[in-house]
């Protein structure tokens, strides 16, 4: 039988919660036997909520015994716009005054664990200081990415001038909500050729996708196909966490996907699609048969092109298995990475201290050259220096020498030899869209996959999201972009799974991106390209910073180290539609010996 079933067993509340953070890695994930791509057809018990789901019902507290209440405050300890972690006995929990009321939620940002505390409360949401999730202090609702779950939302009572706050002690520890979904009601799923909802790609965008067409109430088949040998994973972690194991790294538990209907294919590629006749053809010859689809296929890593470049142990990291292995040979040995993007820099990064030497290959003068600017970059490549990673820049690789068939030498252009034991390669991707070129799917010259503000291709009942796609950025003039973030991805995929649902939902998030190097955090959000100036408030060699990108008159993008909130402040300040205008970031800097930011939430252009 497949994974949905159309007469569910009755629903029990004491069982199957979702996991707190730091046990999820117990969930056992791997792929289940070689040879079927489609080895998560999700045959398992069928329910139609996880017990903390019910949590969010009208009635959310299952009996007295279960919930706790306190006075938590007088009303006026706290000013409208304010925000105060305060404790219940079981747990902290979120206060926030807005507009003359108060609202009780989970404390912690369910993504990270960032305290919300220390977020930015504007428009009726709160947003993470770490890494921007938005979320409604009405409702708990995840309204912005990244991360999949919502808050708990808790009563709130004012008695003789007291602030009194009700909760769940379960709902209290947990500190994430995954938000009611649909049961799967379509029979035998499993043996089916067709499906009502096909997504290629199970990265950040597929899964959301699929998740949003749940939680919107969508019961009929969805089938998630991917080339990985796992179910989806929080792929940012691996060039920050060679050594994370994939159970450490799944996003959702394989219950999850069983208890939702949710079919998720493992090694399944897809080598075409036949949009007139609505059907997915995979390389083992299966075709699926779809009435809407959903194209989130990522991209693929470039590679070398030297002298050599077939040798053993140079490594793109794309699996957890890539990252492990990169780990094992650097220990103790000689590593080089070429590339100083985000992924180069993150890798070489954690391997200084488990190699023996670290070495960046890179092209251009300085870091992150084009992305963060020449300033940024040369604070960055000084904290890298300072950490024993020696850079070899405006230079690339000519050849990579072996030794018995395993690396042993990297040769630069420049007639340097480095001696290396694991070579890892960060030098870009180009969109995983070579199945699509006869397929009538619209593509560009770079090979994206063009989408309209609804995230549709050029065929009807045709989406597109993450890496692969442009789309128009509203915020910066409907400008067609590209943009490989992870949080973004999350965004495009809700969008596409509205639309599939005719909802008319259009994509307006800010991007927002983070990297993390030393256990020293990076944030960013905007879009800097072609920027023309930078302006920088606090201190580069303290790392303690906020770096302002713009463009004419006007900001397009900020990054910070160890300045929160200010990035969560400025993506909410365009998130409003409000400008930016560089004189104002100019006055600040000169005016402002505090780094207060009372400025950017004033009503400015």
């Amino acid at each position: 039988m497949g994974g949905c079933f159309s007469k569910p067993k009755p629903v029990e509340l004491k069982i199957e919660v979702v996991l707190p953070e730091k046990d999820r890695g117990k969930e056992e994930v791997s792929a289940g036997g070689k040879g079927s791509p489609r080895a998560y057809q999700g045959n398992g018990t069928a329910r139609h909520f996880h017990a903390e789901e019910r949590l969010s019902a009208p009635h959310p507290y299952p009996g007295a015994q279960d919930c706790v209440e306190a006075a938590v405050c007088h009303i006026k300890d706290l000013e409208n716009g304010q925000m105060r972690e305060v404790e219940l006995g079981w747990g902290k929990v979120l206060l926030v005054k807005d507009n003359g009321e108060f609202h009780a939620l989970g404390h912690k940002c369910p993504h990270y664990g960032a305290p919300l505390v220390k977020g930015v409360l504007s428009r009726g949401r709160v947003r993470c200081p770490w890494h921007g999730a938005c979320f409604n202090i009405s409702t708990g609702d995840l309204e912005d990415f990244p991360g999949l779950d919502s808050l708990h939302k808790f009563q709130v009572k004012i008695e003789k001038e007291k602030v009194y706050v009700r909760a769940s002690k379960q709902a209290l520890q947990l500190q994430r909500r995954t938000k009611v979904m649909a049961t799967c009601i379509s029979p035998s799923a499993g043996h089916s050729s067709s499906t009502n909802v096909l997504i290629v790609g199970a990265g950040a965008a597929g899964l959301v996708c699929a998740e949003t067409l749940r939680q919107e109430g969508f019961s009929d088949r969805i089938v998630l196909c991917t080339l990985d040998r796992h179910l989806p994973y929080d792929r940012p972690k691996l060039s920050k966490s060679l050594d994370a194991q994939p159970e450490q790294l799944a996003l959702r538990p394989k219950e999850f996907f069983r208890a939702h209907g949710i079919e998720v294919l493992t090694e399944a590629q897809v080598v075409t699609v036949d949009v007139r006749n609505k059907k997915a053809v995979f390389k083992d010859g299966f075709k699926l048969e779809y009435s809407k689809l959903l194209l989130a296929p990522g991209s693929s890593p470039k590679t070398l092109s030297c002298k050599g470049k077939d040798v053993e142990n140079v490594f793109t990291i794309r699996t957890p298995e890539d990252a492990n292995r990169v780990v094992r040979l650097a220990r103790g040995r000689n590593a080089v990475v070429v590339g100083a993007g985000f992924l180069g820099m993150e890798v070489a990064a954690y391997l200084t201290e488990k190699a023996h030497s670290v070495s960046v290959v890179e092209l251009e003068e300085t870091p992150f050259r084009r992305f963060l600017g020449e300033r940024v970059g040369r604070t960055l490549m000084k904290m890298f220096e300072s950490n024993r990673v020696k850079f070899y820049m405006q230079t690339e690789v000519s050849e990579l020498r072996a030794q018995e068939g395993k690396l042993k030498e990297v040769v630069l252009k420049s007639s340097k030899v480095l001696r290396a034991d694991v070579c890892v390669v960060g030098i870009g991707a180009v969109p995983a869209t070579g199945f699509l070129r006869q397929s009538g799917i619209g593509l560009n010259s770079r090979g994206f996959i063009p989408v309209n503000k609804m995230m549709q291709t050029n065929v009807p009942g045709v989406f597109a999201a993450g890496d692969a796609v442009t789309f128009p950025l509203a915020w910066r003039n409907n400008r067609k972009v590209n943009i490989p973030h992870w949080q973004m991805a999350h965004a495009q995929g809700r969008v596409a799974a509205q639309n599939m649902l005719a909802q008319e939902a259009e994509i307006s998030t800010v991007p927002y991106l983070w990297t993390a190097m030393f256990s020293k955090s990076l944030r960013y959000a905007g879009y800097g390209e072609g920027f023309d100036d930078v302006i920088i408030q606090g201190d580069l060699d303290e790392l303690k910073f906020v770096a302002f990108y713009t463009k004419g008159d006007e900001v397009i993008s900020v990054a910070s180290m160890n300045y929160d909130p200010i990035v969560s402040k400025v993506a909410e300040v365009l998130a409003s539609s409000r400008t930016i205008r560089k004189r104002e970031v100019e006055l600040f800097v000169l005016h402002s010996k505090t780094g207060d930011m009372s400025w950017l939430t004033g009503k400015g252009s």
